[in-house]
């Protein structure tokens, strides 16, 4: 097993397919597509890429920390009590443990996430 993993973010192979829970959907009939590309340490780690065409959900973290860099696409997330900030191609963020918010994908957004539980 090689300790160095190269996320691929163009991947060939098909996606996981799903949508969003439904009582978490907001706004829109988003689409999601996941390339999980690496799971570590006894599966607490997983990362890979990410797509959600536009459409406004729930976002809850529970205990999970999400890391997050937008390759393509235009998003807005808020969190809960907290005013709205934008994230484009090229942007990178963290939503920590307990994070609660308002995910709005504007633009088919396409990421690289690394989320551990």
């Amino acid at each position: 097993m090689s300790l160095l993993k190269t996320i691929d973010t163009n991947p060939t192979f098909a996606p996981r397919e799903s949508g969003p829970l439904p009582e978490r959907l907001i706004a829109g009939n988003p689409a999601f597509k996941t390339w999980a590309q690496d799971v570590a340490r006894s599966e607490t780690v997983h990362s890979g890429v990410w797509e959600a065409t536009p459409g406004e959900t729930r976002s809850i973290k529970g205990e999970t920390f999400e890391f997050c860099h937008i390759l393509s696409g235009l998003i807005e997330l808020t969190p809960e009590g907290g005013e709205p900030v934008v994230y484009k191609a090229g942007d990178s963020f963290v939503m920590k443990p307990g994070f609660i918010g308002v995910w709005k994908t504007i633009e088919t957004v396409r990421k690289i996430y690394v989320t551990v539980t």
